[in-house]
């Protein structure tokens, strides 16, 4: 932990996104999230893509699923990942 910054990140599997713009899409909904502040998606076209949101504290997941389907995606559901 580095100084009195503390950040969560959750990875999210997101079913239903092609191309950029879904990127964008669920980007902004998952952005307007309060606490949310970053949201990166690896997008696999057509497949289910990872979605890695940063926030300042834990993040409930009925909320971040009921942003992704505003975007008018699915969430998969919650994958915690290896640390690189």
């Amino acid at each position: 932990m580095k100084g009195t910054d503390m950040t969560t990140t959750d990875t999210y599997r997101v079913t239903g996104m092609t191309c950029e713009h879904c990127v964008g899409a669920v980007t902004a909904e998952i952005g307007a999230v309060a606490g949310v502040t970053a949201v990166s998606v690896d997008l696999v076209a057509g497949g289910t893509s990872t979605v890695t949101v940063q926030s300042t504290a834990p993040l409930d997941t009925t909320t971040v699923a009921e942003a992704v389907d505003e975007a008018g995606y699915a969430l998969a559901g919650p994958r915690d990942l290896p640390l690189a």
